[in-house]
């Protein structure tokens, strides 16, 4: 099992994997504006590219189910500690609605001809143990024979309503904070060349494997948040700024980066779904360019980036405390300032 180099499979590790920001919008176009996306009890559906759906019960006196989907192909080479990131970055959806997960569906594409069935058990152990450590039930799931193994979950949730936490509230004057360092994009692409340090995979194998259960219980005071995945950490704060109509200023000096990711990227470690995120967001982004391709790089399991009020701040700082001080939101709409 161990000489099976499983990201050898794959094409683009982890979410860097994902359709680009910009193809993602041309497949949606007409869904956003279909009758099937549209209901009196959607709280939140496709219109502000959330991380979740938030459908509200009827009848139930306030309570809405948080649904959301995520899978990916190989971003490490071991299968147990791929099947533990799939279903901590899947669960983080919920999270960052300020949701608790109740269950989940497993889905594993399988090319059962190339890799023995034992490895994909192993995967399916992995995600098992991050599930029953963050209390949510596996109920079922699907399986299909692939050329490119896949695997994660589709996670439903619960939210009292009024406490629903959208991407959609930033306001200006409000204090940007992120709760995991950036940097998995480059260490998975280097890990898949055989050039990532063990040391250096290892940290961030323990991110990507920490639930946000704690980041997203202490949203109360949070006007908007939204999870660090797969279109980078600007991608997905353009979208909060989008759907709050606002902008935001940036000091790259206090973004947290991963050990390692610096100088790997450096020596020319970059996923392409990185390259494609920074496409996406450069001509709306002023200030630094030195900074904007470890901004853009595509996160697999990465933090929440949560808007506060000043005055919340160090109290979710005390109860989170890997989060950061990474910026402040402005009146600049739809405009990312990088100092």
């Amino acid at each position: 099992m161990e000489s099976v180099r499983l990201t050898s499979f794959s094409h683009g590790a982890g979410c860097a994997c994902k359709l680009g920001s910009v193809e993602l919008s041309q497949v949606l176009g007409s869904l956003k504006s279909h009758p099937a996306s549209s209901h009196p009890d959607l709280v939140v559906g496709l219109g502000t590219s959330d991380d979740a759906g938030v459908f509200a019960l009827p009848g139930d006196g306030g309570r809405a189910l948080v649904q959301t989907v995520d899978y990916f192909t190989p971003i490490i080479d071991d299968p147990y500690d791929w099947g533990r990131i799939a279903a901590t970055n899947a669960l983080s959806d919920v999270y960052a609605m300020g949701g608790r997960p109740l269950t989940a569906l497993q889905i594993l594409g399988w090319p059962r001809r190339d890799l023995p069935l034992d490895i994909a058990s192993r995967v399916v152990d992995g995600g098992a143990d991050v599930m029953a450590n963050a209390g949510c039930v596996v109920v079922g799931g699907h399986t299909i024979d692939v050329t490119e193994p896949i695997y994660g979950f589709a996670v439903t949730g619960l939210v009292e309503t009024e406490n629903a936490v959208t991407n959609a509230g930033a306001e200006v004057g409000d204090v940007l904070v992120l709760t995991k360092p950036l940097g998995t994009g480059i260490i998975a692409t280097a890990h898949k060349a055989g050039a990532c340090p063990p040391e250096i995979l290892a940290g961030a194998v323990r991110s990507m494997t920490t639930l946000n259960d704690v980041a997203g219980s202490a949203l109360g005071s949070a006007h908007a948040a939204t999870d660090v995945t797969g279109f980078g950490f600007l991608g997905h704060l353009l979208e909060m700024l989008d759907a709050s109509k606002v902008g935001a200023r940036i000091d790259v000096a206090s973004v947290p980066l991963l050990d390692g990711v610096v100088g790997l990227h450096a020596d020319g470690f970059y996923p392409g779904g990185s390259r494609r995120n920074l496409a996406a967001v450069r001509d709306r982004v002023e200030g630094s360019e030195e900074a904007l391709p470890l901004l853009a790089d595509a996160q697999t399991s990465g933090g929440l980036l949560v808007a506060l009020p000043e005055g919340a701040v160090d109290d979710y700082i005390a109860r989170v405390p890997s989060s950061t001080r990474v910026g402040v939101v402005t009146d600049r709409q739809g405009v990312v300032e990088v100092a």
